[in-house]
């Protein structure tokens, strides 16, 4: 599965990266996300997404997001975050993304997002 990069001045200044939603002994966590939403049959794992301090606020995680969705057209992208990350819950639903589900793990609450069935492009080009 793909990983995207984002460099400035020859540093790694973001990273998004990505993996099969059928693997055989996935994370205790991506196991539990998976059950509570299998995605459909083209679906992967999106995340974990990471951006450096100086390039927050620039739009970098929606570039990210679209050079990995052109690595991987039309397929669905799920992912999981902790419901108290008020601020990368907000960053994905810019992205178009929605929430589809939910579990807890350990004690810790996590809503599941999907990018399926919505205009990414459209919202990518509106919060650019």
């Amino acid at each position: 599965m793909p990983a995207v990069a984002a460099l400035r001045d020859g540093r790694v200044v973001g990273a998004l990266f990505s993996s099969a939603a059928a693997q055989p002994s996935p994370p205790p966590p991506v196991a539990a996300m998976l059950r509570a939403w299998p995605g459909g049959p083209d679906a992967y794992v999106y995340g974990p997404i990471c951006v450096a301090d100086s390039e927050r606020g620039q739009g970098l995680p929606a570039r990210l997001y679209a050079a990995l969705r052109d690595s991987l057209p039309g397929a669905e992208a799920i992912l999981f975050i902790r419901r108290d990350n008020a601020a990368s819950l907000r960053a994905h639903q810019r992205l178009g993304m929605r929430e589809v589900a939910a579990f807890a793990l350990d004690g810790v609450d996590y809503a599941v997002l999907s990018d399926a069935g919505h205009s990414k492009t459209e919202n990518l080009e509106h919060n650019s």
